[in-house]
């Protein structure tokens, strides 16, 4: 597997050398969201807030009124928690071209229930005019901030930093309101998004060594979500739907495709993987999602659940995965 590193600070300063309407805006964590690079390559075109988001949010929907494109780059949990007022009434209500950028989406961080964005897509994808979109790999990194520029109005994005696989080919980027196809099966259509994507390719190969037959998308538009083929693929499939998501199971993915079902009366059981209506302790990504049910072997226990079926699939049995190391060993804003 390919992994790359600090895969947007690295199209950041390209992509900002062929627009200069574009300012980044940094609350106090610069580095750690990868918007240091850009910083030193225009100098002119960086504002750094300080630990004010609200301020920061607010600043950024008068520059939008004056024909500026401002980037917000800080810790998700900072973004939405601290700011939403500004959001909803600066941003979301005037429909401004404010792209946020949110690093450390759910339980991508150490540093427990303060910095961990576990509610974040549910309350965004709430507000009017808000577009959310999450990468799952380094292809879809490097093409996130294009998408975003590209899409009217403000945009709200679950970024990945530091090391990052690359899962999908880098000549197919990630596309507004268009799901990946992964493979195709009638027994069980799987949804997953961000980093329980890889999981999920985990899961589904060693699932049908053992004849279970899996319909996979993985998503990266979570609002926009409009899918009429997935619900037709749920609808004709043997045991229905699971989602599996690093967000809380209330207000995410897994909500999204129960409205799109209920909607289209698509009569299959929906099983959501994700957070249970709990919050995270502070502990390594590889053990949060062992501990949380994000991981393999967690959708492969729904599965087997679901059909009733016991295939004995350990970890020996999956693919090989790669854990990150930490984004620095000395800065506590590491986190």
């Amino acid at each position: 597997m390919e992994i790359l590193t600090k895969v947007h600070a690295k199209h950041l300063v390209d992509w900002g050398r062929r627009h200069p309407e574009a300012y980044v805006l940094s609350a106090d964590l610069t580095a750690s969201c990868e918007a240091d690079s850009f910083r030193d390559a225009y100098p002119d075109r960086f504002l750094s807030m300080g630990i004010a988001e609200q301020n920061m949010i607010a600043f950024a929907g008068g520059m939008a009124r004056q024909g500026f494109i401002p980037l917000i780059h800080t810790f998700a949990v900072f973004i939405y928690r601290r700011a939403l007022d500004q959001i909803a009434m600066s941003v979301a209500y005037p429909n401004l071209p404010v792209k946020m950028f949110g690093f450390l989406p759910g339980i991508l961080t150490p540093g427990g229930v303060t910095h961990q964005a576990i509610e974040d897509i549910a309350v965004m994808r709430a507000l009017p005019n808000m577009t959310v979109l999450e990468p799952g790999d380094a292809t879809e990194v490097e093409s996130a901030l294009d998408v975003a520029f590209e899409t009217p109005g403000p945009v709200y994005v679950r970024q990945l930093r530091g090391e990052v696989s690359r899962l999908f080919d880098k000549n197919e980027p990630l596309r507004l309101g268009k799901p990946r196809k992964l493979s195709s099966g009638e027994d069980i259509v799987l949804l997953t998004s961000g980093i329980c994507t890889e999981e999920g390719i985990r899961a589904a190969s060693a699932l049908l060594d053992k004849g279970v037959r899996i319909t996979h998308y993985h998503i990266s538009t979570l609002k926009p979500f409009r899918h009429p083929e997935i619900v037709e693929d749920i609808a004709n499939s043997r045991y229905g739907a699971i989602t599996l998501e690093n967000h809380s199971v209330v207000g995410g993915l897994g909500s999204a495709i129960a409205e799109l079902m209920a909607e289209a009366g698509a009569g299959k059981p929906l099983r959501r993987l994700g957070l249970q209506d709990t919050f995270a302790h502070g502990a390594s990504r590889r053990y949060l999602m062992r501990e949380y049910g994000l991981d393999a072997k967690a959708l492969i226990a729904a599965v087997e659940n679901v059909t009733g079926e016991r295939f004995a699939i350990d970890e020996a049995s999956l693919a090989e995965t790669y854990t990150p190391t930490l984004h620095s060993d000395a800065k506590p804003e590491a986190l």
